[in-house]
């Protein structure tokens, strides 16, 4: 039986051994270099991650490339997603390859695609690739060496030519010199080489090669993070945290009281730094799941802000078009004016590590200048791992028959960009989701305290699961 291949909120991504198998990279990378011939295009640039298999993934989608006679630009050792997205726009290349499965468990790898101007390849052009997924892949391929020989391989080191990005675009002396310690949870990613080049006197954590992640998903969020939290409590002279997902586009930080700083706070961040301090304008666009705060924020400072599905690649495609000074998702992924339109967790991290150095604060401070700007605020969100069935009931009522009430909390009104957002009060809503990249239902709160966010996700566990309790 011939596996059904389908690409998700961000990639095609399965289990290694099960679906994510040699053949089946063979068949999406045939689909892929099919799709690109029928464009007229003729050159790819290749990286993996660090997890399993990822050298012998990414040289068995080459040599698919190389037999369709499309040029493969190849990154030698793992990369970051931001790298691969970078190296297709400094190399004019067409096409970008990465493959990885970026914040899912160990078990699992996958296959990115990234256009020409450097970001997720839009929804219209991944629909294109799948329509051309052949059903087996069995034509003879040129070996490594042969496409080397041929002309066909180039081998680039995609890290050095990020590392130079970042150095002409960043005061990298002011960071180092400031006057906070940093430390930085790689968990076992793609990010860690860059960090040790660049911040050398950080504290560093899971920054050496385990494909295994330790049995961990390399997701920076609180659950995952207990350690980096833990270190910097333990030390009074680290004063900020930094994590960045398995190819480090996804970001998570801390501040000096090793308290997690989540996408929604780092957007607001963001913003604040780049329109107050670096004096940009342009467009905020975020995903549905994203804090309404940003829509407070954007509004105190003359902009326009859009609410787009939940995925990044609708953002990216926003901003190959438009004027865009802020974009990002709550997942961790964040993107800014003058950089690729692309997720980037280590490049956000160092504009959260300018914006201290150049204003002389914490991150705890300079999140209370926003507090004070739009009033204080928690969110928070449970995957809940159930049956499938039990999954699509809960959605087909939400359809339906939408849910007008969680315990004491009353819905008073809804909106379904996508998914179910339920408006409680001007400042407490819940939304309802199943995951795109997951085999989880979603359920993502916000209210002005963390208790009042945990208490809406309890009554929404209790109500939705019908007393069923799942951790």
């Amino acid at each position: 039986m011939v596996t059904k291949i389908k690409f998700g909120t961000d990639g095609w991504r399965a289990i290694i051994a099960q679906e994510y198998t040699v053949d089946n990279v063979k068949r999406v990378a045939a689909g892929t270099a099919i799709w690109m011939k029928e464009k007229g295009y003729s050159k790819v640039v290749i990286g993996h991650d660090c997890r399993f298999g990822g050298q012998l993934f990414a040289e068995t989608a080459t040599r698919v490339f190389g037999s369709f006679g499309i040029k493969v630009n190849l990154a030698k050792g793992f990369v970051s997603t931001p790298m691969v997205s970078l190296g297709v726009v400094k190399t004019k290349s067409d096409l970008g390859v990465v493959i990885t499965a970026s914040h899912n468990p160990p078990s699992y790898n996958g296959f990115k695609l990234k256009s020409n101007y450097g970001g997720p390849t839009i929804p219209k052009e991944i629909a294109e690739v799948e329509a051309v997924l052949p059903d087996t892949f069995t034509a003879d391929l040129p070996s490594i060496q042969e496409m080397f020989d041929n002309g066909l391989l180039n081998y680039i080191d995609l890290e050095n030519l990020y590392l130079d990005h970042v150095y002409q675009n960043f005061d990298i002396e002011a960071i180092r010199n400031a006057d906070f310690k940093i430390a930085y949870d790689a968990m076992y990613g793609a990010g860690m080489n860059a960090i040790k080049e660049l911040l050398p006197n950080a504290v560093l954590l899971h920054c050496d090669e385990n494909p295994s992640f330790k049995g961990q998903a390399p997701e920076p969020i609180h659950r995952n993070l207990g350690e980096l939290s833990e270190t910097i409590k333990n030390d009074p002279a680290i004063t900020v945290g930094l994590a960045n997902d398995g190819d480090a586009d996804r970001i998570g930080m801390y501040d000096e009281d090793g308290n997690f700083v989540d996408s929604h706070h780092l957007l607001l961040l963001l913003l604040l730094y780049m329109v107050k301090h670096k004096n940009q304008t342009g467009k905020v666009i975020i995903t549905f799941s994203v804090t309404d705060k940003m829509k407070k924020m954007a509004e105190l400072f003359g902009l326009d802000i859009e609410v787009t599905k939940i995925g990044f690649k609708y953002i990216a495609e926003i901003m190959t078009q438009e004027d865009v000074v802020v974009g990002g998702e709550e997942s961790g992924g964040l993107a800014v004016k003058g950089h690729i339109p692309e997720r980037d967790g280590i490049w956000m991290g160092l504009l959260i590590f300018e914006f201290m150095a150049k204003t002389g604060k914490s991150i705890k401070e300079l999140i209370q200048d926003v507090y004070d700007m739009v009033g204080s605020f928690c969110c928070d969100r449970d995957d809940l791992h159930i049956k499938e069935e039990q999954k699509i009931a809960i959605i087909d009522t939400c359809k339906n028959n939408p849910y007008q009430q969680f315990g004491k909390y009353n819905v008073q009104s809804i909106e379904t960009i996508d998914g179910f957002k339920f408006f409680l009060s001007d400042d407490e809503w819940v939304m309802i989701r199943p995951s795109g990249t997951e085999p989880v239902l979603r359920v993502y709160a916000q209210a002005p305290t963390a208790k009042g966010t945990r208490a809406i996700l309890d009554a929404v566990q209790a109500t939705v699961l019908a007393g069923e309790r799942v951790g």
